[in-house]
């Protein structure tokens, strides 16, 4: 029977990756344990920013109250049409470790973030750079605790997993459920197996020496990604430097969209980028996700009891990872299990409707820029 195979093969599936989820999570370490480290090594932290009037103020503001003092800010107005610029320029007066570039037009071949943060890198004099973004919150020691961790493994690369705050229920169950998917899919913690070459880079926090960011090619050789965070921490590790990746949760904050619907928006520009923008792995995700996440809830209480009982224990293997990964990668109720084939199925529609978007423009539109399809292919693989 079909119906039996698949549900045997998904129980194969999620008993593996508990097991390895419970192995990875062990080496993942919280940054809040860190110590905090001396005024050493200048850190340059370099934020690009695009229409973040609502945002940049309060994050850079939280950022100029750290208690690690060596440290100046790049900031990139990348071609904002709102108040950006000028808020900018006003945190500027008010610190002179503060540093402002203004783009104006974009170059060909470039996505606007990525060339904004290249350009930022130019004018940067610290030996350690600090890529986050305009609408990040820290604690004053986040920065202090972060370069302690930094220098004390001797790395090359550190990101952090932040505290993903959102409001309407449904967002939190839609970020709890992304997380999850990311996890499993991803798994973030073969960034800290030296013998892995997968790796992981999250937008909110990368940090990098300058010697390791210029090895990779710096974002030049991602200039046509748009999931250059992700992308960076991949190659740190295809070139065997050294990378750990941390969870924040307390000292880190960004609130990933405002509303669900925005959400879905935001997605668009990543989502089929993820996928290398081919209709085979988007067919084969959606599937994946379908039956195994979905399915199971659904034929727990069919007649044929092997389905039953193979539908029960893929729930527990289902329930048991999603608890774990949500109580270490969020600050979410772990109750959210239970609208857990509900958030798939939205998760479902995000990657059906951004790969109809994509291919329907011919392109994604990020930023108020549109790039073609054809260009994001061609820079897929570089």
């Amino acid at each position: 029977m079909l119906l039996l195979t698949l549900l045997s093969l998904t129980l194969i599936i999620w008993i593996l990756a508990t097991i390895d989820a419970l192995i990875g999570f062990r080496k993942m370490d919280s940054l809040e344990k860190a110590e905090v480290a001396g005024q050493g090594q200048k850190l340059s932290v370099i934020v690009a920013a695009r229409n973040e009037e609502e945002h940049i103020s309060q994050s850079i503001r939280t950022q100029l109250n750290q208690t690690y003092k060596n440290t100046e800010w790049i900031l990139v107005n990348d071609r904002s049409e709102d108040h950006t610029g000028k808020m900018m320029e006003h945190l500027k007066s008010s610190d002179s470790r503060i540093r402002v570039i203004h783009i104006e037009s974009l170059p060909e071949g470039w996505l606007g973030k990525n060339y904004a943060l290249y350009k930022g890198c130019q004018r940067a004099t610290g030996n350690l750079l600090l890529f986050t973004d305009a609408d990040v919150l820290y604690h004053p020691d986040a920065f202090a605790k972060a370069v302690g961790y930094f220098e004390k493994n001797d790395l090359d690369h550190l990101t952090a997993a932040p505290n993903l705050s959102a409001k309407p229920f449904w967002l939190k169950a839609f970020v709890a459920f992304f997380l999850f998917g990311f996890s499993y899919y991803k798994r973030p913690w073969l960034g800290n197996n030296p013998r892995s070459k997968t790796g992981v880079g999250i937008g909110a926090f990368n940090m990098i020496t300058r010697s390791a960011y210029e090895k990779v090619g710096t974002h030049e050789y991602i200039r046509m990604r748009p999931d250059d965070d992700l992308q960076l921490g991949m190659m740190i590790k295809r070139i065997g430097l050294k990378q750990r990746i941390v969870t924040a949760m307390t000292l880190i904050e960004v609130e990933w969209y405002q509303s669900l619907k925005e959400a879905l928006a935001g997605l668009e520009k990543n989502t089929f980028a993820g996928l290398h923008y081919r209709i085979s792995m988007v067919l084969f995700s959606v599937f994946g996700v379908f039956v195994s996440q979905v399915v199971p809830f659904f034929t727990l209480f069919s007649n044929n009891q092997a389905v039953a009982i193979l539908s029960a224990v893929n729930l527990i293997f289902l329930a048991f990872l999603y608890v774990m990964v949500t109580k270490k990668m969020t600050r979410f109720s772990p109750w959210m299990f239970f609208v857990l084939p509900f958030t798939a199925l939205i998760f479902i529609f995000s990657i059906l409707r951004a790969s109809y978007l994509t291919l329907k423009r011919g392109g994604i539109i990020w930023r108020g820029t549109k790039y073609t399809l054809a260009e994001l292919r061609k820079n897929t693989l570089r």
